[in-house]
């Protein structure tokens, strides 16, 4: 069942051809690829940090914490974060230019309440 795609209609499910979809994959693989170019290791090592500690510490995270947990430079912290935040896809800051979000989790009350299997609750961006 490899490289298949398959529909389900009402009580069937249809295979779909290939030449109707790999095109499409491919597109959406090229498009993610340049929207992510601008990541470094160090951009994903910020954001994973900020998306699991979010929840745990259920409040924004001003950026001198992420230095001392990171034990990265401060300039290069808020570097990274400017750059997370110019591309509106991983996260956002407040006005005191703290992480308020990043995706997918919020310390903003926001209609869609999450509590994860390890008890913590959050709500998601």
């Amino acid at each position: 069942m490899k490289n298949k795609l398959m529909m389900g209609l009402w009580r069937y499910v249809l295979n779909v051809p290939s030449f109707l979809w790999e095109k499409q994959v491919a597109m959406a693989t090229k498009k993610f690829e340049k929207e992510h170019s601008f990541m470094t290791a160090e951009h994903r090592r910020v954001h994973h940090f900020v998306v699991k500690d979010l929840p745990r510490t259920g409040q924004p995270m001003p950026p001198e914490y992420i230095v001392k947990s990171l034990n990265l430079p401060a300039d290069r912290v808020n570097t990274i974060l400017d750059d997370l935040e110019t591309h509106m896809t991983f996260l956002f800051r407040n006005k005191r230019r703290e992480v308020a979000w990043a995706y997918p989790v919020t310390v903003e009350k926001t209609p869609h309440h999450v509590t994860l299997n390890t008890g913590e609750t959050l709500y998601a961006a």
